[in-house]
């Protein structure tokens, strides 16, 4: 096996190696950069919410007081961060054959680190409304510390706070392999684009899908399955589709949306206090207040007897197919 390894493996190494078109290609052969890989960004990201949730998602690693901790691993956490947003920036630069002085790349990202470190202090305050709405939109929670160590929508939202204040910023690649790692975890596609208030609860999340150009308001509650999508896809006049415009809804606050639920379109909006029932498609705006539910369904029951029957009585139009 070895020596017919040996005949092989130039040539297929030499055709790995051509791919011209490749994206990592760009970088990695022509101006000798590197990108952090999808894992060093998840242990970066860990690092980050044992920081604001000390000992919640990880061993705790608490070697003196909190303060002196959090100190060392928060400015060792930065440094790799940086690195990471720099390289990030360098490669976008290498992709679009930017001009720019490589120096630019190194601001940028130390300009993006030190605004994410100083915001913590802020995403904390509003992950703990998160976590405080959680608690008590759920009948089932026991404790706020249950909410945070075992519920995937607060994780999901935990990250997506960190990932969009990334995005809000510019930084390429690291925002979305943050969201898509919780979204890997939890099954819940937080796209780190979009815009979510505070006091978010998404409740048991799996299936859940938000949108890059997403506007949520204060006191929103999800249930699972829920999709604030894109109702079309614009595209030029060479037919490539036009990115950055506005494609998925708005949700005001206070808004309940049960499981099931789609809601589509750039220029549709839910009203503030609106209740959006399960199953629900809709692809135009609802005022403030709203309810909207489907018709309810109205099953063949077939009973001990053999007699079909419905909600509403007995059923004796049945088709060959029953």
């Amino acid at each position: 096996m070895k020596n017919e390894l040996d005949l092989i493996l130039p040539d297929v190494v030499k055709q790995l190696a051509s791919c011209e078109n490749c994206p990592l290609y760009v970088g990695n052969a022509h101006r000798g950069l590197t990108v952090a890989g999808q894992q060093s960004v998840v242990a970066v990201l860990e690092a980050l919410i044992s920081i604001l949730f000390p000992g919640c998602h990880q061993k705790a690693d608490v070697t003196g007081t909190y303060e002196e901790s959090a100190r060392l691993s928060l400015e060792k956490t930065a440094m790799i961060l940086r690195e990471q947003v720099r390289q990030a920036y360098a490669y976008q630069c290498a992709v679009s054959s930017c001009k720019d002085d490589c120096n630019k790349c190194d601001q940028r990202a130390i300009s993006a680190v030190g605004h994410l470190v100083r915001s913590l202090p802020l995403l904390l305050q509003i992950l703990h409304k998160d976590v405080q709405a959680a608690y008590e939109g759920d009948p089932a929670a026991r404790s706020t510390m249950e909410v945070v160590m075992s519920y995937p929508g607060v994780f999901a939202v935990m990250v997506h706070r960190l990932a969009n204040c990334l995005q809000q910023l510019g930084v390429p690649l690291i925002p979305r392999m943050m969201s898509e790692y919780a979204h890997s975890k939890t099954g819940i596609d937080i796209h780190p684009g979009a815009t979510i208030g505070e006091g978010f609860f998404i409740d048991h999340g799996t299936g859940v899908v938000i949108g890059e150009t997403c506007v949520i308001g204060r006191n929103v509650k999800l249930y699972q399955g829920v999709t604030l999508g894109a109702l079309s896809f614009v595209k030029d006049s060479e037919g490539h589709l036009v990115k950055g415009n506005k494609r998925h809804p708005n949700v005001e606050d206070s808004v309940i949306v049960y499981a099931g639920a789609t809601i589509l379109g750039g220029n549709t909006t839910i009203g503030a206090g609106s209740v959006i029932g399960g199953n629900v498609w809709l692809t135009h705006s609802v005022p403030p207040g709203s309810k909207v539910y489907n018709q309810q369904p109205n099953p063949l029951i077939r009973e001990g007897d053999g007699q079909w029957k419905t909600a509403e009585g007995p059923w004796d139009n049945l088709g060959d197919g029953i």
